[in-house]
Parts: C-alpha cells; structure tokens; sequence
C-alpha cells in the first residue's frame, strides 16, 4: 500500500467527499451558429484511416489525496456518451483545485481491414499502480500496436480487453511528459505529443501518464499520441470561420493606467518617420506606409534594421505610440496535427521602456536599463476545431509565457477574455496585479505591473490577418513581415552604473555582489536591443513552448 488517501465512487458507496469534486466548466456565452465549411467545428475529426471525437462529459471513477502535502488532490475519470461505433483510448485526469475543463479522444475506423485493423484490442494489462481502492492499468498493445491511454478502476479486477483500443503503429507518434498533475508515493502527467508547431502531425489524446519511478517533463513515455495522416487538414477553420472566431473570443487588451509607451499600428509608426537604417551609413532612410522598401527574407545579419526619426522631438513623440491606431496583427496556424487552430495575436509598440526593480517593499526606477526600440509581444488564442470553443489562451511574458485554460480567464463581455499588458515592458498576463522578473521567492524581481485603464484594444474588432500559410494564397502577407531583421538599433551600456546606484539601498540579507546581482535577471535588460519581427521568433512555425 501507499502513502495516497484514496476514496472511490461506485453505485453502491457515496463518495464522501463528493463536494469537493469540482463542477464542469462551460464559457461564459453559447457557442454562436460557425459559417459554413468543410470540417471545422463539426464535432469529428477525419484523420486518415481513423475518425476521431471528443468527449468532455466524464463520470468519476476514484480520488486521490496526497499525504505529504496540503493538496486538493486529483480526479481520475472515464468518458461518457461516447458515440456509436467509437471506442476509448484513455481515461482522464485531472487535478481538484480548478473546474473539470478536459477532454480524450475517442476513434474509430474509416475503412476496416481484416489483415492490419486501425485498431486493436490489448492483450491484457499490467497493473502500474494500486491502493486500497485505486487501481491504474496499463493496456499491453499487441505487436505494431500501442497504448494511447492507462485506465483506472476501483477494484482490483483486471479490466475487460474490450474496454479500449490500441492504435496501429504507424498511425501514432511519440508522446511526452508534461505538467505534473500529481507528486506522491506516485506521479501523474499530461501528456503531448513530441513533436508540436505548425507543421508536426501528432494529435493530443487527451490521455495521461503515470509510473511510480523518477520521470522528467519532457521525458518520452510509453504511451502514444495519434497522427493525422489526412494532408488535407480538413477540421481547421477557412477565412470566414476564422473572422467568425476572432469575433467572438477576441479579448480585449487593457495597457496599465500610467503607461507612456502605447501600441500603434506599424503603418502610422512607418507614417511617423520610422527610418531603415543600414550598417556602415550614418543616416537611414524614411520607410513608406507598407514597407515595401524594406530587405526580405534573409538573415538577421546585423546589416539593417529600423529606427526612430532622428529629430529628438519626433522621436519622443513616435516613442509614446498611438492607440488609436493600434491594431492587432493575427497569424492562424494548426496546433497538434489540425485538432486545434492557434490564433497568434501580435501587438506592436514603437518603444519599451525602462523596468522598475522591486526589492523587498523598495522599488527603484531604473533609467535605461529594460529600454529598446520596437517592441512585438504577443497572445495565442487556441481553439478546438471540433467544435470551436476557446480552450486556452498563451500569454508571452518577455522570453517566456504560459499557457492558462479557458477555465480560469477573466472575461469582460460574454466570451471575450481579458488581457493585460505590463506597464512599459508590454508582457502579457491573464490577471491584474504585480509580477516579478527574477528571484519572487527572495522577493527581489522586475516589476510587471498590470491593470484595467481607459487604454485598451479590442481585439475583436481592431486586428488585421497577417499570416495563414495552410489557406494557401488566400491571406496575402504584408511586405513588412518579411523583414527579418531588428526593428530597433542594437547598442549596448554598462549596467553596473545603475545598479550601483541603488546597491547601498539594498537591505543587509540582500546585498549580492554586483556580478550576483547581475545574473538574477534576462541578459536582455543590460543593452538596448531592438527585437526581431513576429516571423524570426521561434513560435511562429514552432509551438508556444517548443
């Protein structure tokens, strides 16, 4: 026996606990009737030699309550309603703290063959972990087939091979580790497919991982993801079901009450004397309204980039932007083989200004230090092709960011979520309130302070679609977003000067050498360097957390 306080869930004993079991979620406004097209939102997924839906309604099979920590514990589930004809892959997990919002894939065959089926029943199972009333099984797959998902039970009775298929090899990818669900006497994990971004195939099942031995996020488990092998693509959205999205869940993006540097669309900063500057001369030259004067295509060689008007006034006028123009710039690409579509919204800013350091209550404005022209940051709506609701959101937080669900967003108008952007460095966060940059736990960080203000975007109605390589010619993309280089001028300052300048106001416990002091923070705060375009970052082509 382990150290996990369990407590199952049949008909014959009430779950005693049951309250604490958490409520399903649904967005806040019905789904509206999706303009017509081929596959998208149709509530299956064609992927080849398999046909694949998705279940959200779960019944509760047994609980989990960690004993070596204060925890809410996990969930484990089946699906329930599964269509006529489809067959379980896994079951689900998930933790207690947050609205049951999760989904498994449930498939089953296009076309059957007798000599090699799509799927397989297993041939048995291996027991990976039990409790006085939780059991976990691991389906053993026959040759050239494998397991997509465990199942759970609460009994000790091995289940029934008809209980769930195993996939044909070739018609799967490698899966990994990720986001610990739960830290005990054993581990459970989400898993994802290996291989993401916007040209991989595999498709997220929805299943997860567990074992009872050390793993790593990222580590390559002994479960599967599926492919798509259907080149077509068919689920993901065409321009008017994409319009039609970006209506209904484009949120609203709130800058803080004392922002200075404001958005502007890149045609009013190019209208406003933006100049392309070139290695080797002294003064750049005016960029017309569409940048069509810009170099394309090549490497970030350092040869060109983009700068301000020389003229100071100018200058400090084309720093502050201008919302009124600001407009979001939208990139649509698949997510996990065409399962999702991920809607990229890309905000531009003339300049980011200078950070704030917090030291325990003491905060210090610093004068250039987190300065640079041009700032391009981001938010990544993703959306489920099977019946297009908002499953999450990424929010890019300067050289990271995370993924937060649907569950827990702050919506302003039905289901139009909230985005806030950090005052003068422009990251994005899900919820008002101050973030750090750099060791929180010691209470030393960056400030990234966020709140509501009279200064917003509304996405949902100001943006302009960019990019959508899989609809072919269909979106034209414009000339600026072929400019690989930066979009500010690259020069480097000692930030030891200012640093030193507040050393002396550190409390005693704090007080690192200079070099320690340093390496707390992204070596992107010492130097003004412009960023590159949204097309030279890595989560163009690759997932958000590639």
């Amino acid at each position: 026996m382990f150290g996990c306080d369990c407590f199952h869930w049949n008909r014959s004993s009430e779950y005693h606990e049951l309250s604490q079991l958490p409520e399903p979620f649904s967005l806040p406004a019905h789904l509206p009737q999706w303009p017509q097209g081929e596959g998208f939102a149709t509530g299956k997924i064609n992927l080849g030699e398999l046909e694949v839906a998705k279940i959200t309604k779960f019944e509760s099979v047994w609980s989990c309550n960690p004993s070596r920590r204060n925890s809410k514990g996990v969930t484990f589930y089946k699906p329930v309603a599964i269509p006529d004809g489809f067959f379980c892959l896994g079951h689900y997990c998930q933790s207690n703290d947050r609205p049951l919002w999760g989904f498994v894939l449930v498939a089953r065959e296009v076309k059957q063959s007798s000599d090699s089926p799509a799927l397989k029943r297993p041939h048995n199972f291996s027991l990976v972990w039990s409790s006085e009333c939780g059991f976990i099984w691991l389906p053993n797959a026959p040759t050239g087939y494998r397991a997509m998902g465990l199942l759970v039970t609460d009994t000790p009775v091995e289940p029934s091979v008809d209980d769930i298929r195993c996939v044909r090899c070739d018609l799967t990818e490698n899966c990994e580790a990720c986001d610990m669900i739960l830290d005990d006497d054993f581990t459970v994990w989400k898993t994802r497919p290996c291989r993401r971004g916007m040209y991989a195939r595999g498709v997220c099942v929805g299943t997860f991982f567990s074992c009872t031995y050390g793993i790593l996020e990222e580590d390559v488990v002994t479960t599967a993801c599926l492919k798509n092998r259907d080149p077509t693509l068919n689920a993901m959205p065409n321009l008017e079901q994409i319009h039609a999205l970006i209506k209904q869940y484009g949120p609203t993006v709130y800058f803080h009450p004392d922002e200075i540097y404001m958005p502007s669309s890149v045609q009013w900063f190019f209208d406003n004397g933006a100049r392309l500057c070139e290695n080797g001369k002294c003064d750049g030259e005016r960029i017309d309204s569409n940048g069509s004067l810009l170099p394309k295509g090549g490497l970030n060689d350092g040869e060109y980039w983009i700068d301000l008007p020389k003229d100071d006034d100018k200058r400090d006028y084309v720093k502050r932007g201008n919302l009124e123009s600001a407009e979001l710039y939208v990139h649509v690409k698949p997510a996990f083989g065409g399962a999702f579509t991920d809607i990229a919204m890309w905000v531009f800013c003339p300049f980011n200004g200078p950070a704030t350091l917090k030291v325990g209550l003491a905060n210090f404005s610093l004068t250039r230090v987190g300065e640079h022209v041009g700032d391009w940051e981001h938010f990544t709506l993703r959306v489920s092709n099977f019946t297009g609701e908002l499953w999450s959101i990424y929010f890019s937080e300067h050289s990271g960011g995370k993924w937060v669900d649907a569950s827990n967003l702050e919506y302003i108008n039905e289901n139009k979520a909230i985005v806030y952007s950090s005052k003068c460095g422009h990251a994005s966060y899900a919820h008002s309130g101050t973030y750090l940059l750099g060791p929180s736990k010691l209470g030393i960080g960056v400030r990234n302070d966020v709140a509501k203000s009279k200064y917003f975007v509304d996405s949902s109605s100001k943006y302009k679609i960019v990019a959508a390589e899989y609809l072919g010619d269909t979106v034209e993309e414009p000339c600026w977003l072929q400019f690989m280089r930066e979009w500010g001028p690259k020069l480097t300052y000692d930030a030891c000067s200012e640093l030193e300048k507040i050393m002396n106001h550190l409390p005693i416990f704090v007080r690192f050498s200079m070099e320690n002091l340093l390496d707390l923070f992204p070596t992107e705060l010492y130097g003004e360097e412009g960023p590159t375009g949204p097309k030279e970052k890595d989560n163009w082509f690759g997932d958000e957390r590639w």
